[in-house]
């Protein structure tokens, strides 16, 4: 199971930061793409690419707004380029970026829509312009300029030109709620769940994605499964809580985005997770001291986060794996956690439990 960092994109510090996660022996890393709130994520990418020689690059995530799907593939190809083969695509529905631009997540139908669009894209292939939707108030149609020729579709020629020296830049779709999943494991090349660390959660998306894929004619093990997981390592368990406790939230609301729990939750788990969504603060994304933090409750984050010392984050982490997932991207340490445990934190993970994990 390969193990990945997340992280915001920062321009100055990516290609050092990239270097110092290659060199710990982290598999991948991944940066956020939310513009109001961090830089550009393929500018990020890039300078990484040109930093280092083995980690996997990617979004975690992007989303299906604020770029058009041509602009996406042609970004993260980029990366892919330059890195030799290294980029993944991370993609949901959007959280923070939108929420910035005043919006919710987007629609089931255009995500959908988007995606199938990204993979015909990274395929090389071409998307009908009837489908493109660009609002005719904003661009009117091209056949308004009366060429004498023009492309007959949208193509992005050099991505397609290029498949032949190396394979597609792979889509992972972050997903908690069964529309999403299904959506995923239709149209993804990995689901990347956002279900928590909890095993019984994650075999219902394992199930239920693997289930769509059968009865869609499709070949049930013909995609891969990860997840997003918040891990606090600390010898003192109020310590580990307190590295996770707000990007748990952040991440922990994906299942209840909406007012109502998504997947198999205890009633306990449902009270936690609806007092989460009623206190949400936009406004302290991510912060471990926000209102939103404070409505965890220790055996929330004992079980939706993975906590404690490096032997129990290994034995925790071995359970995800034991389920079929070959990905965990980890975050932990947020903005708002204890300034002096997040330094331990990071040392005990570089130095006992990446190690742990190997064969």
């Amino acid at each position: 199971m390969q193990l990945w960092t997340t992280g915001v994109a920062a321009a100055r510090s990516s290609a050092r930061t990239a270097q110092e996660i290659e060199a710990a022996g982290w598999d991948g890393m991944l940066v956020v793409d939310s513009q109001n709130l961090s830089g550009d994520p393929y500018v990020s990418l890039a300078l990484a690419a040109t930093a280092t020689t083995r980690i996997g690059l990617g979004t975690g995530v992007t989303n299906s707004i604020t770029r058009h799907a041509a602009a996406t593939a042609t970004a993260i190809a980029s990366v892919d380029r330059i890195s030799n083969c290294r980029a993944v695509l991370g993609i949901g529905r959007g959280d923070s970026a939108l929420a910035h631009l005043g919006r919710a997540p987007a629609r089931l139908a255009q995500f959908e829509r988007y995606l199938r669009h990204l993979q015909i894209y990274l395929r090389g292939g071409s998307v009908s312009f009837d489908e493109i939707d660009i609002p005719t108030d904003a661009a009117p149609p091209m056949s308004a300029l009366e060429l004498h020729d023009a492309p007959p579709a949208s193509r992005i020629g050099w991505i397609g030109d290029g498949l032949a020296r190396g394979a597609k830049v792979p889509v992972e779709v972050a997903a908690s709620g069964p529309k999403v999943i299904a959506m995923s494991a239709l149209h993804g090349d990995r689901v990347m769940f956002t279900l928590g660390a909890d095993v019984d959660r994650l075999a219902w998306g394992i199930a239920l994605a693997r289930k769509t894929r059968k009865d869609a004619g499709l070949d049930p093990d013909g995609i891969a499964f990860g997840a997003y997981v918040n891990m606090g390592c600390h010898t003192d368990i109020d310590a580990a809580r307190g590295l996770v406790r707000g990007g748990l939230t952040t991440f922990a609301r994906f299942s209840v985005m909406h007012g109502k729990a998504n997947g198999p939750v205890s009633a306990g788990d449902r009270s936690v997770l609806e007092a989460l969504h009623h206190n949400y603060d936009m406004k302290a994304h991510t912060r471990g001291d926000s209102r939103q933090a404070g409505t965890l409750t220790d055996d929330f984050i004992d079980r939706f986060a993975i906590v404690g010392p490096p032997d129990r984050c290994i034995e925790r982490l071995r359970s995800l794996a034991a389920l079929g997932l070959d990905k965990v991207a980890i975050s932990g340490g947020m903005r708002g956690a204890p300034p002096e445990h997040i330094p331990i934190g990071r040392e005990l993970v570089v130095k006992h439990v990446l190690p742990g994990m190997r064969p």
